[in-house]
C-alpha cells in the first residue's frame, strides 16, 4: 500500500503542473489586463503602468509562470486586491464558518440518505416505495434559494425558530444557533437526489447472484441488506461522496451568503464580484489539490470497505 501512496503522490505532479499553466493561462490571455479593472475608468496611462510593475504583469510571461509557481508551492498568494489583506489569513479565518456548516450537513445528509434509501429499497416496487421517489422528484425540482427564501421567512421570522441571519464567536454558539437553520436546509436539499441515487446503487446489489447465494443459505433479508448489500453498495456511494467533496466547500455558496456566514463560498463570491484575481487563483489551485488528494483518500476507502480491492 505504501508504494501505491507514493505513486499517486508522485503523479500528482504533473497534474498540479497542468493545472497551473491552465489557471496561469486564463487569467493572463482570457480573463483581461487586471491593471485596467484595479485603476478604473479614469486611470491614466502612468497610473497603469505603476499597477503593471507593482503586479509583476510588465515582467515578461516565463517570469510571472515562476512566480505563480512559487506562490503554489509556498502557499502565499500575495495580498487581496480588494482588502488588502494576505490571501492565506483570509482562507485561514474562513475556512473554520465553512466546516461548522458543511461537515455536519454532510454526515447527516449522508446517513439519512443511506438510511431511507435501504428502506425503500427493501420495499422496492410497493406504494411507499413509489411516493418517496415522486416526492424526491418534486423536490429536486425546487431551487436552493426557493428553500433559503422559505426557510427564513417561515422557522426564522415567523416562529423565531433560528436566527435568520449572524454569527458569532464561539463554537457551539455558530454550531447550535446560527448554523441550525443552514444545515436543515441544506439537508432537505441535498436528500432528494442522494436517496435516488442510492436506491439505484442498492437494487443494482439486490439483483447479484451473491444475494440469492445469501438467501438460499437461509439469511434473513436485514442480515442480507446489512452485512452484503449494503457494504458492496458502499463502493458507489464513497465514490458519489468524494466527487462532492472537494466542491462541498464553494458549492453552497448561497447558503453563506443569505447566512450572512463569513465562509470559503461566500468570499469567493466577493471575490468575483470584485474580480480579485489573487483569492479567485488560490481557490481554484486549493480546490484542485483537494480533488486529487479526495481521489487517492477514496482508493484507500474502497479497499478498507472490501478488502477483494487490489490497489495497483
Amino acid at each position: 500500500m505504501s508504494a501505491f501512496i507514493l505513486r499517486r503522490l508522485w503523479q500528482m505532479i504533473p497534474t498540479l503542473l497542468g493545472v497551473i499553466l491552465l489557471v496561469f493561462f486564463l487569467f493572463n490571455f482570457v480573463g483581461g489586463d487586471p491593471a485596467y479593472l484595479l485603476a478604473g475608468k479614469i486611470a491614466n496611462p502612468e497610473q497603469i503602468a505603476n499597477i503593471r510593475r507593482q503586479l509583476g504583469i510588465d515582467q515578461p510571461y516565463y517570469v510571472q509562470l515562476w512566480l505563480f509557481i512559487r506562490q503554489v508551492l509556498t502557499g502565499d498568494f500575495g495580498v487581496s486586491w480588494s482588502t488588502n489583506e494576505p490571501v492565506a489569513t483570509i482562507f485561514a479565518s474562513r475556512i473554520g464558518p465553512s466546516l461548522i456548516v458543511l461537515v455536519p450537513m454532510m454526515l447527516i445528509e449522508t446517513v439519512l440518505s443511506i438510511v431511507i434509501a435501504l428502506a425503500v429499497a427493501y420495499v422496492r416496487g410497493s406504494l411507499t416505495d413509489r411516493s418517496i421517489m415522486i416526492a424526491c422528484t418534486v423536490a429536486m425540482s425546487v431551487s436552493l434559494l426557493v428553500y433559503i427564501i422559505v426557510g427564513q421567512y417561515v422557522l426564522a421570522y415567523q416562529l423565531s425558530w433560528f436566527p435568520v441571519q449572524g454569527w458569532g464567536d464561539g463554537f457551539f454558539e455558530n454550531l447550535f444557533k446560527y448554523s441550525a437553520l443552514p444545515i436543515l436546509l441544506g439537508v432537505i436539499v441535498g436528500l432528494a437526489p442522494n436517496i435516488r441515487l442510492y436506491r439505484t446503487f442498492v437494487l443494482d446489489e439486490i439483483h447479484q447472484d451473491y444475494v440469492r447465494t445469501a438467501r438460499a443459505k437461509g439469511l434473513s433479508d436485514n442480515a442480507v441488506m446489512l452485512k452484503h448489500v449494503l457494504r458492496n453498495a458502499l463502493i458507489p456511494i464513497i465514490t458519489n461522496l468524494m466527487i462532492y467533496l472537494p466542491g462541498l466547500l464553494v458549492g453552497h455558496f448561497l447558503i453563506e451568503r443569505f447566512f450572512s456566514i463569513p465562509g470559503i463560498g461566500r468570499e469567493v463570491i466577493l471575490a468575483v464580484e470584485r474580480s480579485d484575481f489573487p483569492v479567485i487563483k488560490a481557490i481554484t489551485v486549493y480546490v484542485a489539490l483537494a480533488t486529487m488528494v479526495v481521489n487517492l483518500l477514496a482508493d484507500l476507502l474502497y479497499k478498507a470497505v472490501d478488502p477483494r480491492v487490489q490497489l495497483k
